[in-house]
């Protein structure tokens, strides 16, 4: 299979409110993390950070120009890549362990890091036999309803366990803009990696019932708005159900 080269493997895309997707796409749409850039006045934030096969602060420059907190969604290979290149990492405790002291089992890239989740290889001498993500202990704890300060702007922390135990999401209620990491995206969900449980999932997915975003930037695949965000629980519930069921929403 062809390489690509080092300064080819991001991709950086503006999408207004001072937010930026990069992505790595000679990654195959299932397993190509969306990395989240938001700007803040005072600092900025990265939500996750991809497979780290190429260095994020070598090739993407928008990540160095201010002071930025690296949050990790969860710790997955694909989402931790490169935290340990910044000096403020965040994640839930849960995830703590596995940012500490990775392993190519812990972050599943035992079973998923192989050479067919590529349509080009990253540049020499990486190998899918070998790879495995770079320790990056947090630097801080995020808690079920904390608040990442950038400044002028305030993203409320969410913990939406199911996927992994330490999953989080991130919402800006001033402008219905959530983050929704692996919990909820416009595709295939992962429910049964070693630490999924389908009853902490239903929960999580019950709660983000009651949320009404106005845009929803998922940890892959296309972003998508707040109706569709519905459309997409109320079918997880029902398919993992069985049955029609109503829920009462709340604000």
């Amino acid at each position: 299979m062809i390489r690509t080269s080092a300064k080819d493997w991001y991709r950086v895309r503006k999408l207004g409110n001072d937010i930026t997707l990069i992505d790595e796409p000679q990654i195959k749409p299932f397993y190509r993390c969306n990395i989240w850039h938001v700007r803040g006045r005072d600092r900025d934030l990265l939500i996750d950070s991809g497979m780290g096969v190429v260095s994020l602060r070598e090739h993407v420059p928008l990540v160095t120009e201010k002071p930025l907190t690296a949050v990790a969604s969860h710790s997955h290979f694909d989402h931790v890549g490169c935290h340990h290149e910044f000096d403020t990492r965040l994640a839930h405790r849960a995830e703590a362990e596995i940012l500490a002291a990775p392993t190519r089992r812990n972050t599943l890239a035992e079973d998923y890091a192989t050479d067919q989740i590529f349509e080009q290889l990253p540049p020499a001498p990486y190998s899918s036999e070998t790879y495995a993500v770079k320790a990056a202990p947090v630097t801080g704890y995020l808690e079920d309803g904390d608040i990442v300060d950038l400044g002028d702007r305030q993203l409320r922390v969410l913990h939406l366990p199911g996927h992994s135990p330490g999953g989080l999401a991130l919402y800006e209620c001033r402008t219905g803009i959530l983050f929704s990491g692996d919990t909820i995206y416009d595709g295939p969900l992962v429910e049964d990696v070693y630490h999924s449980d389908l009853t902490d999932y239903r929960a999580s997915m019950e709660r983000l019932l009651t949320l009404f975003p106005r845009v929803v930037h998922g940890g892959h695949f296309p972003s998508f708005d707040g109706r569709h965000f519905t459309g997409l629980i109320e079918h997880w519930l029902r398919t993992h159900d069985k049955q029609e069921v109503v829920y009462e929403r709340r604000l």
